[in-house]
C-alpha cells in the first residue's frame, strides 16, 4: 500500500513538473516579429520638421541645408548692465517658438549657395580651411543673399535672427555673463581670453560643447549678424522679440563676439555693428527660420 501511495506521488509530481517546464518554454519563445513604431522627432532627429514641431527638435530641409533646432517660446530680460549700449534691460517676450541654425554657417553650405548662383561672392578662408569652419568675411548684405536663397531653395521662411532672437537663444535660460556661468574659463569658447593658448582663427563649428538650447559657438569663433539696424542703446527697442529696423540702417548688429575678441565682448548681452556691407574677417552668421 506504501509502494503505491509513493508511486502515485512520484506520477503527480513528474505530471506537475513537466506542465511547468511546458508552460516556462512557451513564455520564453520570442513573439512574432511586429513592425516598429516611427521614430519620433526629437533632440537628436535631423529629419523633416513635423507639423507641430517641439523645442528641442532638430532637422535640416534639405541634405545640405543647415541644421536647425527649435527653441521655444518664453520671456527673458535682454541687455545688461555692462556698458551703455547694452542698457537698458528689458524684458522681451517670445510669444512663438522659431528655429535657429545650431551652428553658424559654414563654408561648405556657402560654397552651395555660390554654386547653386544664389551668392556671387566667393569669400577666402584665410589658410585656415573651408568645409565645416564657420564662412567669414561676409557682409550682412552678403548674409542677406544667402538667406533669400535658402528660402527659395526649400519653400520656407529663412531670415537672419533678430538681435532679441539671437540673445534669448544664446543665453538659452541663463542670467549669467557666459550660458556657462559667470568667469570665461577654458573649454567653451574660441576667444582671445577663453582660456589656453589664443589661436588666432576660427575652429570647426560645434568643437566646444553646445549651450542649454543645443546652439554651438553663441560665445567667439565667428561675430554674427542679426537683422536689426543698429542703435546706441534698447531705450524705445521692442519688447516682442521682433527685429528693430529704425535709426541707423546703413550699420547692422553683430552679436557673439569672435576667435579674435576679448572675453568681454563675447558675453550673451554683447553686441556691436559694421557697416552692412562691409566684409571682415572674424564676421559671419547664423540662420533662422519662421515655424512651421
Amino acid at each position: 500500500m506504501e509502494t503505491r501511495v509513493h508511486a502515485g506521488l512520484l506520477v503527480m509530481i513528474t505530471a506537475i513538473a513537466t506542465l511547468w517546464f511546458a508552460a516556462t518554454l512557451s513564455y520564453a519563445q520570442p513573439k512574432s516579429p511586429q513592425a516598429a513604431a516611427p521614430a519620433e522627432s526629437g533632440p537628436n532627429s535631423t529629419g523633416p520638421i513635423p507639423a507641430i514641431p517641439e523645442p528641442g527638435e532638430t532637422f535640416r530641409d534639405c541634405p545640405d541645408c543647415s541644421e536647425m533646432v527649435v527653441v521655444p517660446e518664453g520671456e527673458f530680460k535682454m541687455g545688461s548692465s555692462e556698458t551703455d549700449i547694452e542698457k537698458p534691460e528689458h524684458r522681451v517676450v517670445i510669444a512663438n517658438p522659431f528655429a535657429i541654425g545650431r551652428r553658424e554657417v559654414s563654408f561648405a553650405e556657402w560654397d552651395a549657395c555660390v554654386a547653386a548662383g544664389g551668392c556671387k561672392y566667393v569669400p577666402g578662408d584665410h589658410g585656415w580651411g573651408r568645409a565645416n569652419r564657420p564662412v567669414i568675411d561676409v557682409s550682412w548684405d552678403d548674409a542677406k543673399a544667402f538667406v533669400t536663397w535658402l528660402a527659395r531653395k526649400t519653400g520656407k521662411k529663412y531670415r537672419l535672427p533678430s538681435e532679441a532672437e539671437w540673445e534669448y537663444a544664446a543665453r538659452a535660460g541663463t542670467t549669467s555673463p557666459f550660458w556657462w556661468g559667470r568667469p570665461p574659463g577654458p573649454n567653451h569658447a574660441n576667444c582671445e581670453e577663453c582660456g589656453g593658448s589664443p589661436l588666432h582663427q576660427t575652429t570647426v563649428t560645434g568643437s566646444f560643447r553646445p549651450n542649454g538650447f543645443g546652439l554651438y559657438d553663441v560665445a567667439g569663433n565667428a561675430a554674427e549678424w542679426v537683422e536689426d539696424c543698429w542703435n546706441e542703446n534698447y531705450r524705445g527697442a521692442p519688447t516682442d522679440g521682433s527685429a528693430w529696423t529704425t535709426a541707423q540702417c546703413g550699420q547692422r548688429v553683430l552679436r557673439g563676439g569672435s576667435f579674435a575678441s576679448k572675453a568681454i565682448f563675447v558675453r550673451s548681452a554683447s553686441r556691436f555693428h559694421y557697416d552692412q556691407d562691409v566684409r571682415y574677417y572674424a564676421n559671419g552668421f547664423r540662420v533662422a527660420r519662421d515655424l512651421p
